[in-house]
């Protein structure tokens, strides 16, 4: 990783074997459930992640570190951690994910009080969802959305090449 990059040491690593493995265990379930989460609309893939960045920071750095690299889950993580900060594409697929799950389980519950508590519990997380920043830097697919920028690199490989 690039100095832009580096992880801060969040916790050493467990002295004790069991907890050790124990940590490494929570990691990888919740690397599982994230994953799941990546084709299941109604489970979260985020707060696995995060879950499991935090359980291998104790178990495992060289794993947390290669969560932190990779290039689909990375920059999520990277930006929650530097920021605090949720993509806007991301918040959109929450708010429409919680939208739906809440539709679902109204139109299913045999009790209104069911869909009244959930619908409570989704409000609070998506005013926090909507409350946090987006990234400070652009992502990778915005900077490219309007055309200048993959204009002025054809632009720069052309000079580069005469």
């Amino acid at each position: 990783m690039d100095d832009q990059t580096a992880l801060a040491e969040d916790a050493p690593v467990c002295a004790s074997p069991l907890r050790r493995r124990l940590w490494l265990a929570l990691g990888y379930a919740a690397v599982g459930l994230g994953i799941a989460g990546t084709v299941l609309p109604l489970l979260p893939t985020t707060p696995f992640l995060l879950l499991a960045a935090g359980a291998f920071a104790k178990s495992s750095p060289a794993l947390r570190d290669r969560l932190y690299r990779d290039p689909r889950f990375g920059p999520l993580l990277r930006d929650w951690q530097s920021e605090g900060a949720i993509p806007r594409k991301a918040k959109a697929a929450a708010l429409i994910g919680m939208s739906v799950s809440w539709a679902i389980l109204a139109l299913t519950a045999s009790r209104p009080l069911v869909p009244i508590l959930a619908g409570t519990c989704m409000a609070a997380v998506a005013v926090y969802i909507v409350t946090r920043p987006s990234p400070s830097r652009p992502a990778p697919q915005d900077a490219a959305s309007d055309g200048t920028a993959v204009e002025d690199a054809n632009v720069s490989a052309l000079r580069n090449e005469a």
